[in-house]
């Protein structure tokens, strides 16, 4: 590992949030909507009044080990295990895992300055409860709340948790937003994917959302996109009678896999973010999308570029410089990062381990390795400056 004289930025690291997280400032009312069950004796949990298997041990006394998927990742599994043959045998949690100043300890001997602190389970609620907003806004409230008393939003200036805002109610979440200003936020987390209604999905684009980006502009932060439940699983249901059910992230199968229910989902929202003005109407505005991988990004751009030649007057400006400017990418480890560079700029790419997910990495400074090719002030603004920057409210 290289020896370096600034600060490590991690755009991407994890906690798994414990039952309390989001129970113990939820409201009664709104109680029967998020419950840990017994079922043959194994705690599961219920949303909406329906069993979920999302995350099969969603109290996370023991999880897979940090990094144990990474070379099914990098496409090196000669043998064809599975994702969970891969994974090992799961190992118990360790207080890192849910509580911010342990993390911190761990991240000092990671020898990590910085990162965001994101939950894990919180992506279960948005698809399975689309029809029920206020229950949606409680649960965030509660484990916002919850967040904010725990570790705080910036602790120590080092560790800074994403409180997950939804935008179905525009003035719920404009009010969520300024509870967690309030509280120290430097970034808000959203789902990327359209957002629910009574009459089907809508772009958060649209203007009936920009009291919630007016803010979010006024205040200087970012608004991260991490890769989540977006419903994008549907795809696959069109094409194999219904799929197989619930969507599980870790039962991969080639056809779902190929479909790219994670490129998509990224993808068409910033597309959407784009072509509905955002960026024009909030020239502040900044957004960064987190393990969402680049494979996208490419032909979304291409797109762009056509669609402008066709349709200039549609747009205020070119929309890949709109995207240059405006959005921040987290690549994969087994992404090309020279290539991603060459689309969206040094400038605009940020590191990320997500630790201390499975599909991460082990050691998080082994993100170096992968990014041999760049040279030093390239490298540096990858590992820090880019978030530092972010995080700091600096606008280049």
């Amino acid at each position: 590992m290289p020896t370096v004289n600034y600060p490590i930025y991690d755009v991407d690291r994890h906690f798994y949030e414990p039952p309390e997280a989001f129970l113990r400032h939820l409201p009664k009312q709104f109680r029967k909507e998020f419950q840990y069950v017994q079922i043959n004796g194994r705690t599961k949990l219920a949303v909406g009044g329906v069993l979920s298997d999302y995350i099969p041990n969603p109290t996370f006394d023991v999880v897979a080990a940090p990094g144990s998927h990474e070379m099914w990742y990098r496409g090196e599994n000669p043998e064809g295990l599975s994702l969970r043959e891969f994974g090992g045998d799961p190992v118990p949690s360790h207080p890192a895992f849910f509580n911010g100043e342990a993390h911190l300890k761990v991240m000092d001997e990671q020898g990590i300055h910085a990162g965001l602190f994101i939950p894990t389970l919180g992506s279960v609620i948005e698809e399975r409860l689309s029809h029920k907003p206020d229950a949606i806004a409680a649960l965030f409230h509660s484990s916002n709340q919850w967040l904010a008393e725990e570790c705080g939003f910036a602790r120590e200036n080092r560790l800074f948790p994403v409180p997950m805002i939804n935008l179905i109610d525009v003035d719920k979440a404009v009010q969520e937003l300024e509870f967690v200003l309030a509280a120290g936020a430097r970034v808000v987390g959203i789902r990327p994917a359209p957002v629910a209604g009574l009459t089907g999905g809508r772009s958060m684009g649209f203007t009936e959302f920009d009291p919630f980006w007016a803010r979010v502009n006024e205040a200087k932060i970012f608004v991260m996109l991490h890769v989540s439940d977006s419903g994008y699983d549907k795809i696959n249901s069109w094409w194999t009678a219904g799929g197989k059910g619930e969507f599980r992230p870790f039962e991969k199968e080639p056809f779902g896999e190929v479909l790219d229910w994670m490129g998509r989902a990224i993808s068409d929202t910033l597309a959407a973010l784009i072509c509905h003005g955002v960026f024009d109407r909030f020239p502040d505005v900044r957004v960064a999308s987190l393990e969402n991988g680049t494979s996208w990004l490419e032909p979304l751009l291409g797109r762009l570029a056509h669609i402008y030649k066709k349709m200039p007057k549609s747009f205020k400006r070119d929309p890949v410089e709109t995207f240059r400017r405006h959005v921040f990418v987290s690549p994969f480890y087994e992404d090309p990062v020279d290539k991603l560079i060459d689309l969206i700029g040094v400038e605009r790419v940020l590191f990320g381990s997500d630790w201390p997910h499975p599909e991460g990495l082990t050691h998080p400074r082994d993100f170096f390795k992968d990014i041999d090719m760049l040279d030093e002030a390239q490298t540096q603004r990858v590992m820090s400056t880019n978030l530092k920057g972010l995080l700091e409210g600096v606008r280049d």
